[in-house]
């Protein structure tokens, strides 16, 4: 009897609890998966299907499928994602009432999507207004989100190597499912031809357009060798494929000499940084294969097409402006990628081969051997001109076809101040552009000869990345110009030092400065520290 007794609470409440109405839970989508129509391209599977939005009757629409244990409202979403800590972007959504059963959701992307990778994301909202989501979520740090994917297929195309010598044969892979394309080489920005000009980078033509019969390759990539010619000079040169429905498509590639010093000057273009900022997708899982996609990642394939049509992360406003300006004004070097400093002994062909090295945009990822070879040749007299901020600061070190990023320099006890003059102080994801103010005039004349800047005077900009000096900067690094508070509290800081073995070292000490030499004043200072520097 006490026992029953003991049980009558526990009884009770059961039944009370048990009188209430159930909570319905919201119905569930089972057996997602997705295909463009029964068109796999390499690499598609039940959660990722390419699309190519031509309206040629293949591969034009994503079809989801998926099965309702109970009526909803579903709503697809789909989702383009970006860097981390920026929002992602929601470019196409759709609702609707469904019964429980079997479905079919279709997204026919228009002509103009861009080629990338998208998310899906699904939101199931039941009757009595509770809800499930499936496929994309927010990001977290170094977990990025899973799901269905679409991946939108217009050209891809890159070169199997960074950079080819003169007159070597090179390999480009080519990813489209056009029945034929166009093959044309450009050279940026193409001083050297007076040939047709390219409408989306500027560059010249420098061969006539070859076409290629693509119908053996409409389902997957393929490589083409190319020749070469040994009359074009050193330089940066994009191929355009173009479809016969007006899809494009760009490879960059550096010729470089058959052998270092050609030229007294050599320019070396930041391929490591520009793959760094690449956010193609290439694995498929919707984000960009980058740390600045996903925190977790620490390596980067080097072989990817870059996103933005193939053409390299701010290279009309950085690099590449620079690189007009030496066309324009007749500039005769060198052009090295980054590999190519792989193959330098040491610092002491480097200075046999070069007077100057310019980096025209911001060289951020450097191995140990390229440190060393360049701190050497700075120790025997040579001299560097650095256009933009950010140089040095990560090493890194490539395994095949990968570069990985292992720590900043400075926490390896190699500060980059120590060489550059200054380094990286902050950043921001909201852009810059406020002047820099002249302080060095008196100090430093000739770097302000012919600008009409005088101390206090403002000229250029500095941008969304910044540099200042730190106590490794060379003793006697001097401060020509300065952008006070230019993010948050930081300054950026445009230095020059000299040291008795007659090494010279400019440095810009802000992301954007390349960008703004059309400026005359800024064309003019430049000019004037070129002429000091390869003296």
């Amino acid at each position: 009897m006490r026992k029953l007794l003991a049980l009558l609470p526990l009884l009770l409440v059961a039944f009370q609890a048990g009188s209430a109405p159930a909570a319905v839970a919201p119905p569930r989508l089972l057996g997602l998966s997705i295909s463009n129509g029964g068109h796999p391209f390499l690499g598609d599977t039940r959660q990722l299907a390419t699309v190519s939005p031509n309206g040629d009757g293949l591969r034009d629409r994503a079809l989801v499928r998926f099965h309702l244990d109970g009526p909803a409202t579903v709503q697809l979403q789909v989702v383009a994602t970006g860097e981390l800590g920026r929002p992602s972007k929601i470019v196409w959504r759709t609702r609707r009432r469904l019964a429980a059963g079997p479905h079919e959701l279709v997204w026919k992307p228009g002509r103009g999507t861009p080629d990338r990778t998208y998310l899906l994301r699904f939101v199931v909202r039941g009757r009595d207004g509770g809800s499930r989501v499936y496929g994309f979520e927010h990001p977290r740090p170094g977990r990025p989100t899973s799901g269905l994917v679409v991946r939108i297929l217009a050209v891809d195309a890159a070169f199997l190597q960074r950079s080819y010598a003169q007159g070597a044969q090179a390999s480009v892979s080519i990813a489209t499912d056009a029945r034929s394309l166009r093959v044309q080489f450009f050279a940026y920005p193409g001083a050297a031809s007076s040939g047709d000009v390219d409408p989306k980078t500027g560059a010249v033509a420098m061969t006539s357009a070859v076409t290629l019969d693509w119908r053996g390759h409409r389902n997957g990539p393929h490589a083409v060798d190319l020749g070469g010619s040994d009359s074009w000079p050193s330089g940066l040169y994009f191929l355009r494929v173009t479809t016969t429905d007006r899809r494009t498509g760009y490879a960059p590639l550096i010729l470089r000499l058959r052998r270092l010093g050609g030229h007294r000057v050599a320019v070396v273009l930041p391929t490591n940084s520009w793959q760094a900022e690449n956010l193609r997708d290439a694995n498929g899982d919707g984000w960009g294969d980058s740390w600045n996609s996903d925190g977790a990642t620490r390596s980067v394939d080097l072989r990817r097409p870059y996103l933005d049509a193939g053409l390299p992360p701010r290279l009309r406003a950085g690099s590449g402006d620079v690189l007009a300006w030496l066309a324009q004004t007749g500039k005769r070097a060198d052009y090295l990628s980054d590999d190519d400093f792989s193959s330098v002994a040491n610092g002491d062909a480097l200075r046999r081969a070069y007077d100057l090295l310019v980096f025209p945009g911001s060289e951020e990822l450097i191995s140990s051997h390229v440190y060393d070879v360049i701190r050497r040749y700075r120790d025997l007299g040579g001299r560097l001109m650095f256009l933009s901020a950010g140089n040095f600061h990560w090493r890194a070190e490539r395994h095949g076809a990968s570069l990985r990023r292992l720590q900043a320099w400075r926490r390896l006890g190699r500060p980059e101040a120590a060489l550059v003059g200054v380094q990286y102080s902050a950043s921001t994801a909201a852009g810059g552009g406020k002047a820099y103010v002249v302080q060095g005039a008196l100090s430093e004349p000739w770097v302000f000869d012919g600008t009409g800047l005088l101390n206090g005077s403002s000229f250029g900009r500095s941008g969304a990345e910044i540099d200042s000096r730190a106590p490794s900067s060379p003793a006697g690094t001097v401060v020509l110009a300065r952008t006070p508070r230019a993010i948050g509290r930081h300054a950026a800081e445009m230095t020059f030092y000299e040291t008795g073995a007659g090494a010279r070292v400019f440095a810009a000490g802000a992301l954007d400065f390349g960008g703004s030499i059309d400026l005359p004043a800024v064309g003019r200072l430049v000019e004037n520290v070129w002429a000091r520097l390869a003296s």
